[in-house]
């Protein structure tokens, strides 16, 4: 019986799930994300006009049964514009989540792992890019985020954003490599990269789980903030840096032309926090906070 029960034990995965799901937070923000990239994928398929298109008889025209979220002073049809720019937000959170979180990953687990001149080199050059100014930085190399560069803009800002993390897993890994499963693999000879790959990456899953969710609205505001001032995403693509830049030119006379995408932006942001934290809470009960 005890055999029987234990084979039938959920595995860690499927208890995290059902801790996320518990969570009201978890299940809003987890749905709202969902509905949020169906509208930026599928949504444009609804509308008759491309983010290209311009209908030169509307300039800045409000919401109609023709352009559901008005015209801009081009006379682009906003809802296909601010779809188009979610979408390319969106991406860019996401890949630069992902590249961030792998690099603060591998980085902090070799520098913990390896004593020495190693850690030393790795260290140092992981306080060397936390005290650069990364904004500033952006902003010089902008000229090279031209026109269907978009992905090198991606790995510039993914390079700013996993050296706090890594710090965090240099020394959980330190601690790791203490623990008995470690010292009988290096004992049985299974060489120090397969250990890290194999054995401390996994066992922090729960960290780079959480943290790659919450580097996604980081990143999202980041390319944001990148792209209002001109640094990020470079016409004639559109982002939500770059609609929030248009529209607040006009945002006191016509309105449609900057709310709607600012909402969506807040939306955004809030929808990833809430899954974030209820990440959280769903691998390390005890960090729940009493309700």
């Amino acid at each position: 019986m005890t055999l029987l029960t234990a084979s039938r034990a959920p595995s860690r995965l499927r208890v995290v799930a059902w801790r996320f799901f518990q969570s009201a937070q978890g299940r809003i923000g987890f749905a709202v994300l969902v509905l949020l990239f169906l509208l930026a994928f599928a949504g444009p398929g609804f509308s008759l006009w491309s983010y290209t298109d311009k209908d030169f008889t509307a300039f800045l025209s409000p919401p109609s049964a023709e352009h559901w979220f008005g015209t801009l002073q081009t006379g682009a049809d906003v809802y296909a514009v601010t779809l188009r720019g979610m979408r390319k937000s969106l991406i860019v959170g996401l890949l630069a989540a992902l590249i961030s979180t792998a690099l603060a990953a591998v980085v902090g687990a070799f520098a913990g792992y390896f004593p020495g001149w190693p850690d030393r080199l790795l260290t140092w050059g992981t306080d060397l890019l936390l005290v650069l100014p990364a904004f500033l930085v952006l902003a010089v190399m902008s000229p090279l985020f031209g026109a269907g560069q978009w992905v090198l803009f991606v790995i510039m800002l993914a390079l700013f954003l996993w050296m706090v993390t890594s710090k965090i897993v240099r020394g959980m890994t330190i601690s790791l490599k203490q623990r008995e499963f470690i010292q009988a693999a290096r004992f049985m000879g299974v060489s120090p990269v397969r250990i890290i790959f194999r054995h401390i990456i996994p066992n922090l899953s729960s960290l780079l789980i959480v943290d790659a969710t919450l580097n996604v609205s980081a990143a999202i505001l980041t390319e944001t903030s990148l792209s209002y001032f001109g640094f990020g995403i470079q016409p004639p693509d559109v982002s939500f840096g770059t609609l929030i830049a248009d529209g607040s030119r006009t945002a006191i006379y016509a309105p449609w032309t900057f709310w709607f995408v600012a909402g969506l932006l807040v939306i955004t942001v809030l929808a990833v926090n809430l899954i974030g934290d209820a990440l959280r809470d769903a691998f390390d009960p005890a960090s729940q906070r009493p309700r």
